[in-house]
């Protein structure tokens, strides 16, 4: 026979487990020109070879032996790890189907019946070897497959967190002249107070070096304290006593204007910013109005009617961006005059954010579109088109949804509907705890 149409591969192995020396003998001649033998003349002896390196590619195993028969070898191979995928053909004097049938049912590939012939017993072992690298190589390619997802899958993750923190810096880069104008202003009057409060102290203290000249006077006289008096007219000191106080509350309060505003930056711009937290999102709100208030108050005037609603399991960052983009496309809507409502509320295990404007409204043919990556109404240079993409995506990660009701000449409403807590997350119920 010829040897390249019976061998499979130089290193298949076959053990071939039976307890007739003369039996191994034939087998192993008739084997030996195609692979690599191993002979095992018990069932003890077989499963140590099978654990063994190298583990064999395929098993002969014979059916009767004393002790351990080859139904036992076969349900121990099975029900071992490291052996339970080895394929395994019966060979037998047993040759009534129901022998042959018991075979199959313990999770033999194969059944052979003695006295066997050399080119059946050749061809069932180069088939199941076949099968067994085929079966091999689909594990391995799904193996490679599955590692190769992971990496497309974390590829697309690190594409996503890029995408993301590039549209947040495009949104703050867009609020950039007004976010300026907002940290200017209270710079401004803070700088014009020290100023204001500088010559205030020259005046306090040009009086108390009087009273200090005065103490050095043995015996002061009338005119002495006339000329303090008149200084002290002179100097407004009482309304320097009370202005100074207000230029010291204006300055705090603009310094913690200044304060809160980088701080709102700071919390919506940071990259790291993936934890899934508790968050009170009335003041996830309120935050990122602070940010996008120049863009919005000298056309439109905000309505706020918050609900009761509880805090939400959320990444507090990530639903920044969404609410900043939706408030700014609200206002970038209203050409003129207009208003923006806020609404919140909850609806059993769900919370939802409603943002309204008065604007120009959008196209019922357009509607469908909004979602789409790079899909943009406005003008070039106004946006990047990955907003309301972005915050779709980031609504759909939390377990949410947006729905959008539009009227051409009245406006658009969009509402963020977000879980209390999303399916499969693990964050402790306050709602439950507290």
């Amino acid at each position: 026979m010829d040897k390249n149409n019976t061998e499979v591969s130089p290193q298949a192995r076959i053990l071939i487990v039976d307890d007739d020396v003369s039996n191994l003998a034939a087998l192993g001649r008739l084997l030996r020109p195609h692979y690599d033998v191993f002979a095992a003349p018990n069932g003890e002896r077989a499963l140590q070879i099978a654990t063994g390196t190298p583990q064999p590619d395929l098993i002969l195993l014979d059916v009767m032996m004393p002790g351990m028969d080859g139904y036992e070898v076969l349900n121990c191979l099975r029900d071992t790890p490291v052996t339970c995928d080895i394929p395994v053909i019966f060979v037998s004097g047993l040759d009534t189907a129901e022998d042959e049938e018991k075979g199959f049912e313990v999770g033999a590939v194969d059944y052979i019946a003695k006295p066997y012939r050399p080119a059946i017993i050749l061809a069932r072992v180069r088939t199941q070897l076949e099968l067994k690298r085929a079966r091999d190589g689909l594990a391995n390619q799904n193996t490679y497959l599955e590692s190769e997802i992971v990496r497309r899958i974390q590829e697309i993750q690190l594409v996503q967190m890029e995408l993301l923190q590039s549209e947040k810096l495009a949104a703050i880069g867009q609020l950039t002249a007004g976010i300026v104008h907002e940290i200017n202003t209270p710079v401004a009057y803070v700088s014009f107070n020290l100023g204001s409060l500088e010559a205030s102290l020259r005046d306090i203290f040009e009086l108390l070096d009087a009273y200090e000249h005065l103490e050095g006077v043995s015996a002061p006289n009338g005119a002495e304290l006339e000329k303090i008096r008149k200084l002290k007219q002179l100097k407004e000191i009482d309304f320097l006593r009370d202005d100074i106080g207000e230029l010291l509350t204006q300055s705090r309060q603009g310094l913690a204007r200044v304060a809160k505003i980088v701080s709102d930056l700071k919390s919506f711009s940071r990259t790291g910013g993936s934890d899934w937290l508790w968050t009170n999102l009335h003041n996830e709100l309120d935050s990122t109005l602070n940010i996008v208030g120049n863009e919005i108050k000298y056309h439109c005037t905000v309505h706020k009617d918050y609900g009761e609603i509880p805090e939400v399991y959320c990444i507090p960052s990530q639903i920044n961006q969404v609410l900043l983009n939706l408030l700014v496309n609200a206002a970038q809507a209203i050409p003129e005059k207009g208003d923006i409502s806020i609404h919140t509320g909850q609806v059993e295990e769900e919370v939802f954010l409603a943002i309204s404007d008065t604007g120009t409204g959008i196209p019922t043919d357009t509607l469908p579109r909004l979602f789409e990556p790079f899909f943009t109404t406005k003008p070039v240079g106004k946006g990047t088109g990955l907003g309301l993409s972005i915050s779709y995506g980031i609504v759909q990660k939390h377990g949410g949804r947006i729905e959008v009701e539009s009227a051409l000449g009245k406006g658009t409403t969009f509402t963020v509907w977000l879980p209390i807590k999303p399916p499969g997350k693990t964050g402790e119920n306050k709602l439950q705890t507290e």
